[in-house]
């Protein structure tokens, strides 16, 4: 399988070149990020809703390691890496695709400098990291409410009892 199907996966020094080419043309650049594991209609509205706040969409992506870290299962992630960057490259309204090792995204953002920040309305504005460094260089911090009814772990419940 090509590795980079849509040309949207990008390495941090990649997405970091990028960044300042699209900030050079005067792209406002809006960065998310989550494991995105079962991509479902919450996953996509938000995303949707995220891109419609700049004009370039970065999303930082939990890698297979990351993820564990968060505690969500332990057969979380359900897809692997690869997998879950490729369906997120493939979605129009994302721009470009950064996979991450660290627990939180606080390295990618650093290097990013994104002048929008977004992260579900399940998070205060302190909880989110990076907020006090996008903030400071006088950018922004969006809380986007989840569609309801939509959830990985719904999902992965359902799938597990309908066998």
């Amino acid at each position: 399988m090509n590795q980079n199907p849509f040309g949207k996966l990008f390495s941090l020094a990649e997405v970091k070149d990028q960044s300042q080419r699209w900030r050079e043309k005067g792209e406002r650049i809006v960065f998310t990020n989550g494991v995105f594991d079962l991509l479902h209609p919450g996953h996509v509205l938000y995303l949707q809703e995220a891109a419609a706040l700049g004009d370039r969409l970065i999303v930082g992506l939990n890698s297979d390691r990351s993820a564990k870290l968060l505690n969500k299962g332990p057969e979380r992630p359900i897809q692997d890496e690869q997998a879950r960057a490729t369906i997120l490259a493939a979605l129009s309204m994302v721009d470009a695709v950064v996979l991450f090792e660290e627990e939180t995204p606080l390295h990618l953002i650093e290097s990013i400098q994104p002048d929008t920040l977004v992260k579900g309305g399940d998070y205060s504005i302190e909880q989110i990291v990076g907020a006090d460094l996008v903030l400071g260089n006088g950018g922004q911090v969006k809380q986007l409410q989840f569609v309801p009814g939509y959830s990985t772990t719904n999902i992965e419940q359902k799938i597990r009892n309908s066998g």
